[in-house]
Order: C-alpha cells, then structure tokens, then sequence
C-alpha cells in the first residue's frame, strides 16, 4: 500500500503537490518549520530544506531535537506523495507536554484508506529499532480520526490538556518492544 521514503528531489514536485492540497491548514509531520511552501518551491530553498532535514536526523539543530522526516509514497502510483511523518529521537520538556515523538500528515485527498495507520507502524517499527521503548503521541481533542489511528495503533490515553497553542488535546502512549521492530515474513 505505501512506503516511507526519506525527502528527495526526484519527489520533489510531488511533495509540494501533497503540501499544496492542504490549502493553507497547518501542515502537521511534514518538517517545515522555518520555510514557508513557496519558499520550499524553489530549488534553492527546497536544497536548504533538504540539507536541514538531513543534519536534523543527527544534531538538534535551530533548537530542536534529532528527528526524521519521511514522505509517505503510494506503492502503487510511486510518483505520489500522499503525506509525511516525522519521529524525533528524543523529547526535550515541550515535547514531553505537547508535541510528541511522532507527527504525521495525510493530503486530503489520501485520507480514510488507512494511510496514517500503515505510516505510524511502519515508524513504530523503526522507533521499536532505534531503542525508543514508549512512544508518546498527542492529537487534537477534535480529531477523531488522528485519535482513532494512535489508539488502533496501541496507544493509551494518558491525559487531556490544554494549551494556547493547541487548545484542548490528547496524550497517548504506545508501548514499543524490539518484535516490533522484527522484520514481518511473508506468509
């Protein structure tokens, strides 16, 4: 059904194709911070995006944590994006209260075929990987459908907060153990 592949330029257009679709909401997952989507429409800025994310995934930079970022490709239609999932290795105090180890975002038009389900295994499996042994998500209260996908995907509601930020949202822990990060044999 789909593959996480880390950013490149061959997806490059299809990215912004993805981002594009989200017509202005909050691009949750997908890595922006700092760059705005025209800038990342540019060779120069996606190179410097690009560059970023890849520092990124060894060295807190510009105050965050080591993270990954990956898109979400179609496995069968390989040239689609269909959105982006990003695992920080570690949490620093804020993502301890709000952010998380994982953020994803699924392009409307991917959304309700189980895209954010298979994404979040998949980097379950690869936090399971790295040593990660709970991993904490956090949703919006009003997101029924990012609540349901953490919650199918293991997680345990731990408490409702609320903050400027965010207004009222959830946090979930998902127990992670190396058989998770086993590969599967094909029957």
């Amino acid at each position: 059904m789909i593959r996480l592949q880390e950013p490149s330029p061959a997806l490059h257009a299809a990215w912004l194709a993805a981002m594009r679709e989200f017509d202005g909401a909050v691009l949750h997952g997908f890595s922006t911070f700092g760059f705005e989507v025209e800038e990342l429409a540019t060779e120069a800025g996606f190179a410097r995006w690009l560059e970023r994310e890849r520092r990124q995934q060894t060295e807190g930079i510009d105050g965050f944590v080591p993270a990954t970022a990956w898109w979400i490709v179609d496995d069968e239609a390989s040239g689609t994006v269909l959105g982006s999932i990003h695992l920080r290795h570690e949490l620093n105090a804020w993502l301890l209260a709000e952010g998380g180890h994982i953020g994803y975002g699924v392009r409307p038009s991917a959304r309700g075929r189980g895209v954010a389900s298979e994404a979040l295994r998949l980097v379950l499996e690869r936090a399971a990987a790295m040593g990660i042994e709970r991993a904490l998500l956090c949703c919006e209260a009003d997101n029924a459908a990012s609540r349901a996908t953490i919650v199918g995907a293991g997680g345990e509601l731990e408490d409702v907060r609320t903050s400027a930020e965010h207004g009222a949202y959830e946090r979930y822990w998902i127990a992670l153990d190396r058989e998770r990060s086993a590969p599967r044999s094909n029957p």
